[in-house]
Order: structure tokens, then sequence, then C-alpha cells
């Protein structure tokens, strides 16, 4: 696949990620892609569903797989704007999502390359190939943005940016 289809797939989990910020989410989107089609899609909705597990990922592989019919997303692409935390990274492994491309890296909760990397482990019984920095300044930029706003609106230096989902 050529650079460009995998920026084009980045850029749509970016507008995914858009849709996150615009109802006060952590910025982070994801989809889930077979043969050239987002087959699954989902933004953080943490504090929507006041539920911990609500990552974009999560979302994104929960929707893949009723779109298949199957928890076996063999065949499939991942395209997330965040580096997957070892939450989602399980996810993964589990739903035998064979690549995963990421946008920005996370220095808290990374474990796709950055803490660790779970996903090409080969104690796990599946491991995914994982291609990091795909538009990560853009995608980096989203939380940023963010978390600066959060800070300036709260007049607190406390939060830094890619903090937590």
């Amino acid at each position: 696949m050529f650079a460009s289809q995998h920026e084009e797939f980045m850029r749509r989990a970016m507008q995914v990620a858009r849709r996150a910020l615009a109802s006060g989410e952590v910025p982070v989107g994801c989809v889930v892609v077979q043969e050239g089609r987002v087959i699954g899609q989902g933004h953080n909705q943490r504090e929507t569903l006041q539920d911990p597990s609500a990552h974009a990922e999560m979302i994104a592989i929960t929707a893949a797989a009723t779109h298949l019919g199957s928890w076996r997303l063999e065949n499939t692409r991942l395209y997330v704007t965040l580096e997957p935390c070892p939450m989602c990274a399980g996810a993964i492994i589990l739903a035998r999502i064979p690549e995963v491309y990421f946008g920005a890296y996370d220095p808290k909760a990374g474990c796709c390359g950055t803490l660790m990397n779970l996903l090409e482990d080969p104690r796990f019984n599946h491991q995914s190939v994982v291609c990091g920095g795909i538009l990560a300044d853009e995608c980096g930029a989203l939380l940023t943005d963010f978390f600066r706003n959060i800070r300036n609106a709260s007049g607190s230096a406390e939060n830094n940016e890619l903090t937590s989902r």
C-alpha cells in the first residue's frame, strides 16, 4: 500500500477524532479498513458514556466486528490518531488485526513502541505489523490544542498534552 493511501485513512481517522473534539472528548479517532473500505470507526467517548473502555479503537473494533459478523478481524488494517494504550493493544491482538497504523506517539501510555510493543511481542498468539508516525504532527496538534484549551479554560498548568484519553 502506498504512503498516500495510509495518509488518506489517517485523515479519515482525524475526521472522526474531530467528532470527539466537538463533543468535548479527547480527540482520538480510529477507522478499521478492509479492502480499501472503512468497515468500522470510532472516537473517544469516555466522558459521554462514563466508560473507561470507550476508547476510539475499542469502539471501531466493535463496529468492524459487527459489520463482519465476526470477532476475527483478519485481513483488516486499523488506523488511529494516537498510539494505542495497553487495553487497546490487547483488543487488537484478540481481534487478530494484522496491521496497525497510528499518528502521534503517546509517551505516557503508548504500547506499540513507546513504552513497550505489545503488538509485536512473539509471546502472544497473534502479532500485528505496526507503523507509527503517520501524519504525527497533525494528529499531535489536535491533542495539543485540546489540552492547551483545557489548561487555558481552567487556568491550570496541571494538564499535560497526551495526559490521558
